[in-house]
């Protein structure tokens, strides 16, 4: 994809170029962020028991969140990311899980009801509202009973911010506003939160 996708006005191109062209630095990122992951997974894992469920990950990037997961003892892993060259280094990084190509607004290759938990981490803060709403929809329709997201919800760092305006995000809103999303597609909802300033916000299906 050329550089000018980067100045679209179409999230997606803007995204996809974005996320491919640091696939192969974001994959060094899985070490780093390693010992965060895992203190948010046993933090998840203490109020959803992880062992012998299957999920699904969606915008799996790298492979790291899903792998912290998996380490709980999944029946079944699965990550979907739309950017082709983050499902190669997914693949690369963590050969034991299964990684494809798809887009969280459709995930057409799964049925309902497919999984027991679905998770995105650090992925919904990017999209505008709307898209929010498309992707946790389709969370909700694949997923037996969990959709968990893992991301921003009260401090964020400086570095971090000018990261996200170089995204060109919707994390400010997606703070200020996300946990009133979750609540208007799950009849019931909780945010797990940690030190960091990140959360999980947990959707039920009932």
């Amino acid at each position: 994809m050329s550089i000018f996708h980067y100045f679209s006005k179409d999230e997606d191109k803007r995204a996809k170029f974005i996320f491919n062209l640091i696939a192969p630095v974001y994959g060094l990122i899985d070490n780093s962020i390693k010992q965060e992951y895992i203190a948010m997974v046993a933090l998840l894992n203490k109020n959803i028991p992880l062992k012998k469920l299957t999920a699904l990950d969606v915008g799996s990037g790298t492979g790291a969140w899903l792998a912290a997961i998996d380490e709980h003892g999944l029946s079944e892993a699965c990550g979907v990311d739309f950017s082709e060259k983050m499902v190669l280094q997914a693949k690369k990084n963590h050969p034991e899980l299964t990684f494809e190509q798809g887009s969280g607004e459709n995930l057409k290759m799964f049925k309902d009801n497919s999984f027991d938990l679905v998770t995105a981490s650090f992925v919904l803060h990017g999209m505008k509202k709307d898209k929010r709403t498309r992707v946790l929809s389709e969370m909700k329709r694949v997923a037996k009973r969990y959709v968990v997201i893992h991301d921003f919800y009260k401090k964020t760092s400086p570095a971090i911010q000018i990261l996200e305006f170089l995204e060109r995000s919707d994390y400010i809103n997606f703070k200020k506003g996300f946990d009133e999303e979750m609540k208007h597609l799950f009849s019931k909802t909780k945010i797990l939160y940690s030190e960091n300033g990140n959360g999980l916000y947990v959707g039920i299906n009932e």
